[in-house]
């Protein structure tokens, strides 16, 4: 997703699709208390410390509505926020800032846990060759969200999507008949220029995926030591990445491993939403 046009057709496909299923028919609350067009404006206001993230969803999500909708932002993507710490204005119609308030924080918090998640986790690799990575465990349909978001945060992209690259977990090699048949036929089906990647569980595994001709290994689930074997195993003739259960509470002991890469399906199945709120909301002639 790195066409910028391409991604900014995603995104607002998306969310128009969570304006829809928010909004149904009509905001019957909104329309009963605000009959006609009043110009107004609200605060984005930061509840707790973190990274802000999805500043130009949080925006768009407005304009969706209506295009006269404007946002003043005063941080960018990326910058840590305190707590108290107003980041925007949004003025318009109150009927929109009232309409569209639920859907654009449901973003921003998403977006914002996800980087400030990954931004801790990417300190405590600091010392360290290892580089983290997210996972293809993404909330249904918030993929390019979240994704940015680790960006944000420090972290890099795996695989997008299924087209994205060969790799080769348990199940495949299953049905494959083992590590080293499954390798010999992604070689032989994958155009040349991909990379095979293949998952192990063990010792035994890896030696196997490495005389096999693996480009990339990934060490599933292995104890601090075994990968410590497994990387020594390897030296250097495979790039190497670890996962598995991999946390903000145990990832610092990887960096002892030797690891090239270490990936994290918490990063966006367990970061917790960054808290944020728009407050006071007033009509223009009141300010």
């Amino acid at each position: 997703m790195n066409d910028y046009l391409t991604e900014k057709l995603t995104m607002d496909r998306l969310i128009q699709l969570a304006l829809e299923e928010d909004i149904g028919n009509e905001d019957v609350t909104t329309n009963a208390v605000m009959r006609d067009y009043i110009k107004g404006r609200v605060k984005l206001i930061c509840k707790q410390d973190g990274v802000i993230c999805g500043l130009n969803v949080f925006e768009r999500v407005f304009k969706l509505l209506d295009e006269a909708t404007s946002v003043e932002i005063f941080v960018k993507d990326g910058d840590e926020v305190k707590k108290g710490q107003q980041l925007a204005i949004v003025s318009g119609d109150i009927r929109v800032l009232l309409s569209g308030e639920r859907v654009a924080l449901n973003f921003l918090q998403r977006m914002s846990g996800i980087a400030t998640y990954t931004r801790q986790v990417v300190k405590l690799l600091e010392g360290s060759k290892t580089k983290l990575l997210d996972t293809r465990k993404t909330t249904p349909n918030m993929r390019v969200f979240e994704k940015y978001a680790v960006r944000v945060g420090g972290g890099n992209n795996h695989r997008y999507n299924l087209s994205d690259g060969v790799l080769l977990k348990d199940n495949h090699i299953g049905a494959a008949g083992g590590v080293r048949r499954a390798v010999e036929l992604a070689r032989e089906y994958a155009p040349f220029v991909r990379k095979i990647e293949v998952e192990v569980e063990n010792l035994s595994m890896c030696k196997e995926a490495l005389d096999a001709g693996a480009d990339i290994i990934m060490l599933d689930n292995m104890t601090v030591e075994e990968m410590k074997e497994a990387v020594a195993m390897i030296g250097g003739k495979a790039v190497t990445e670890c996962s598995g259960n991999i946390t903000l509470e145990n990832v610092a002991k990887i960096k002892q491993t030797g690891v090239d890469f270490v990936s994290s399906g918490a990063l966006t199945h367990s970061a917790p939403i960054l808290d944020l709120s728009l407050k006071e909301l007033r009509p223009e002639k009141e300010l």
